[in-house]
């Protein structure tokens, strides 16, 4: 389903008039800078004119510039036998049955996404985020995280030592069907996702090289950094603002473990299971008891430029806003460094459903 701009741009316009303090010249600078999601063409999508362009980077490039819905309910009905002629030829074929593991190590009994899934999503951010556009033509979403022994020795990735083996293991168990660690890494995250309870189901796309060059340095946010560091951290990044503040909402599910050692294990809002808009409601709010918020969180809800954002997924609607603006922002993230988008495939289909709805103990 996509949303129109012109009622998203409508939303934030009235959310920004209810932030105290702010003039009508800065409410129009908003709404024209930072309404409407990130925008700018990256990778090989710089280049290429449409006359070029297969149709999956077509998609791709509707998808990054004219705010074409990231989503899709595209279902593999009908998958080849592994080892047959047929799964051979179908350079998606071989994911379904990835997939299939991974979503077994993603969900819970009960339904719930678990600690693998809410590691591999942090996974795709730090392998994909470490990347600028005024930092050359390295780093990004080419799987060096596993790859480079110096990355997982910093300090930012501190706690992804496990998952980081599991995609070794799939890696081992799989290369020979021709696949990437990087793209391990981006369909590990969006099927985290969309195992999570009201998770969306993310346009997914392979055919990522990976490097073993270590990305370069600095370019994983700190939850110490003030807003503005932040903000322009992502601006390199073709980030807006806004679409800032729809990645954080991953923190849905995510439990602190290093940052205070007195709030071991806490997450950053009441449900880390599900995929929900409580954690902009908490992190603009007072928080509530044994949840963890980070101070970085905590300073951009606030800010001018995402505050907008934060009211909006909190909002009438807001879970299918902040999911259908979420997609929208993690495709780009998801193929930042990619600079062979033209010769990618689709993938969505091997997605487990999403489901849309969940009932609360």
């Amino acid at each position: 389903m996509k949303l129109s701009s012109v009622v998203a741009a409508s939303a934030m316009f009235s959310a920004v008039n209810a932030y105290p303090g702010m003039n009508a010249s800065l409410i129009e600078t908003l709404k024209e800078a930072d309404c409407c999601g990130s925008n700018e063409l990256i990778g090989d999508l710089l280049w290429l004119d449409n006359s070029r362009l297969s149709p999956v980077a077509l998609l791709i490039k509707s998808i990054l510039i004219y705010d074409t819905d990231a989503r899709s309910d595209e279902f593999y009905y009908q998958v080849p036998a592994l080892r047959s002629f047929a799964c051979v030829r179908d350079p998606c074929c071989v994911w379904w049955y990835i997939v299939e593991e991974m979503e077994k190590l993603f969900r819970a009994p009960d339904g719930q996404c678990t600690n693998a899934a809410r590691a591999a999503i942090r996974l795709g951010f730090h392998d994909a985020g470490a990347w600028s556009k005024h930092t050359g033509d390295f780093g990004g979403a080419d799987g060096s995280i596993v790859w480079a022994p110096e990355e997982i020795k910093r300090r930012e990735n501190h706690g992804l030592e496990e998952i980081i083996q599991q995609m070794k293991h799939w890696y081992g168990k799989w290369n020979s069907y021709g696949i990437s660690v990087a793209d391990l890494i981006q369909m590990a995250a969006t099927t985290a996702t969309v195992v999570c309870p009201l998770g969306p189901r993310i346009r997914s796309f392979v055919g990522r090289r990976d490097s073993h060059r270590p990305a370069p340095d600095g370019l994983i946010p700190s939850p110490f950094d003030p807003a503005e560091k932040l903000i322009e951290l992502f601006r390199a990044k073709t980030i807006k603002p806004s679409g800032l503040a729809a990645l954080l909402g991953a923190h849905s599910t995510s439990k602190q473990r290093f940052l205070d050692a007195a709030s071991f294990g806490f997450p950053q809002d009441s449900t880390p299971g599900v995929w929900d808009i409580l954690f902009y409601e908490q992190t603009l709010g007072v928080g509530a008891p044994d949840i963890f918020r980070f101070p970085s969180d905590i300073i951009l809800s606030q800010h001018a430029h995402l505050y907008p954002a934060f009211r909006t997924f909190t909002g009438v609607n807001g879970q299918e806003r902040w999911n259908y603006d979420y997609a929208r922002e993690y495709v780009r993230l998801s193929l930042l460094g990619v600079n062979n988008v033209n010769n990618l495939t689709d993938c969505t289909r091997v997605l487990p459903q999403a489901r849309t709805e969940w009932k609360y103990e």
